[in-house]
Formats: structure tokens, sequence, C-alpha cells
């Protein structure tokens, strides 16, 4: 039986492009959001942050998230993560309902929240002692996932010996040693200078294709959002509403080279278009104060 998946209307038709996401809909589901909704309630009344979000993810995918601000991202993956709570609807984990944190999901945040007081390796050895793993084979464990994040050499400095880079890179080490199932990432690199979040686009890409884990990311660059998922949820703000859900024709392994490939600039444009439609700007004023003197013009 034929699948029913086609690709979205604005990308050109590609056997090879169809028949990679034909395959990633036949993965499992790991995991299952079903109409989702936050309310907050503050002096002036009910606040919708995410409404009647639905969409499902599966094994291995890596899924990011994006929109203006104010559409409920980081609301959204704090609940996914369990450290949060919906006002309604349901987050399943393999088909069974979850509610708070678990060791099957994993958390990295913009802030690198290292432990300053333990060395790189203790760092991430802390989790795994947590859960009454023995030190020595913490520490055998802790110094695998150094080598995959390449920081082994670095295993007894401490995090203020670290560029912003390096902690994050340990930041997901730490996360990654508890085994989770489903890693979810929210803005990771957003405190990083362009090209130290470059390199951590290729390092996160490395780690995913040799690591069993599926990921979920938040991001508000678009360019890092195509480079790096197999599918983007645009959501729009006020309330947060799922408004398309993209799927990413780039081709894997992904390399630099492919910013500006047809497929990459389409998938942006589209995006573009979604966050940032056309009219979007033409009822808004913007007070002007003049703070030069006239004549004094600049183009």
């Amino acid at each position: 039986m034929s699948s029913p998946f086609e690709l979205p209307s604005y990308l050109e038709q590609s056997t090879a492009v169809a028949d990679r996401f034909r395959k990633l809909h036949n993965r499992p589901i790991k995991l299952q959001v079903h109409q989702l909704s936050k309310e907050f309630h503050s002096p002036k009344g009910k606040v919708n942050a995410l409404r009647e979000l639905n969409f499902q993810i599966h094994r291995r995918e890596f899924i990011t998230v994006i929109g203006p601000s104010g559409c409920g991202k980081t609301t959204l993956i704090r609940i996914l993560a369990g450290l949060d709570f919906p006002s309604s609807g349901q987050v399943m984990l393999d088909g069974k309902s979850m509610k708070g944190p678990s060791a099957e999901r994993g958390m990295v945040f913009q802030d690198y929240t290292l432990f300053p007081w333990l060395s790189v390796k203790k760092n991430v050895m802390f989790g795994l002692e947590v859960k009454g793993m023995g030190k020595m084979k913490a520490e055998s464990e802790a110094m695998e996932w150094l080598e995959i994040v390449g920081l082994s050499k670095f295993a007894e400095v401490y995090p203020s010996q670290l560029s912003g880079g390096m902690k994050q890179r340990v930041a997901i080490a730490r996360s990654l040693a508890n085994r989770p199932e489903i890693l979810f990432l929210d803005e990771p690199f957003g405190a990083l200078d362009a090209q130290t979040r470059a390199s951590m686009q290729d390092y996160l890409l490395k780690i995913w294709r040799n690591v069993d884990v599926t990921i979920f990311f938040v991001t508000h660059d678009l360019d890092e959002a195509v480079y790096l998922s197999d599918r983007i949820i645009v959501l729009k703000a006020n309330p947060g509403e799922i408004d398309e859900l993209i799927e990413v024709p780039v081709p894997r392994p992904r390399s630099p080279e492919q910013f500006l490939s047809p497929e990459f600039l389409a998938t942006k444009k589209r995006l573009e278009d979604l966050i940032r439609p056309a009219d979007s700007n033409s009822n808004e004023t913007v007070p002007m104060i003049r703070l030069t003197e006239i004549g004094d013009e600049v183009e």
C-alpha cells in the first residue's frame, strides 16, 4: 500500500525527499501531544499561552519549534519535559501518559546550569550517582560521554575555565549520560557568538547521529531551525497555536554549504512568510523623536 504522505505545496516534488519523509513517518511514535492547552491567570484576566496543540514525534526524529515572541515555545518545552503542567490535554511517551519529570526525558537550558564547584567529569557523574550508580561505574560512564562530546581532555577542569560552547557540551553530556529517550533543548545556543554557535550545531548533529535519542529543540533562529531539523513546528502567538508543521527537505547529512541550496532557501522563505507576514506591520506606528538638527539627514 502506498503511503499517503505528500510533499508540502511550497516545495518542488522530489522522489528522494518524499522517500526520506515516508521512512520518517513509518518510525514508531515516541512522544504524542493531544489537545494540549496552558492558561495563566493575570490581573487582567486569563491568558491562553497554548491552545489545543496536537502533534507527534517519531523515534530518533529531530524536531524544532519556532515562533514569534510570546508564542509559548518555552512553556511548551517545559511541559513536555515535565517541568510544568498543562491546564488540559495529554503528553504521552511510548503510549504512556507522563506527568512530572522522568529519567526518560532530559533537559538542556540556554544557561549552562553546571555546578561550578564540581569538575567537568563530576558534573556529568552527578545524575548517575544520584540514581545509585557506583562511583567507578559513574566515572567510566562520564568519561565515555565526555569522549563523545570531545571534552575528555578537560575532565578535571572546572566550568569557570571553559568557553561557553564547551560548557554547553558538558551540559549536553550530563543530560545524555542518564540515557534519556528524548532530549529537550531550550535555545541552548542562544547566548553563544555566531562562530561558536555554528560549531555547536555541528557537534549536536554528530552526537545525534551516534546516540539513540529523539531531539526536541526550541530556537528563534530560522537558519538554525532549517539546518538541524527533520520537521519544524511553527507556533503563532496569542494564543499559542500550531500554525504549520514544516517538513525540511534539505538532504542529510547536513553541511554549511547547504545554507544556499534551493531546498534550504525555500524552507526558510516559508518560515519567514509564516512568522513575519508581509502585512504584519501595516497597522503599527512608531513614534519618531528627532534628536538631530534639521538638514542633518542620513539614508
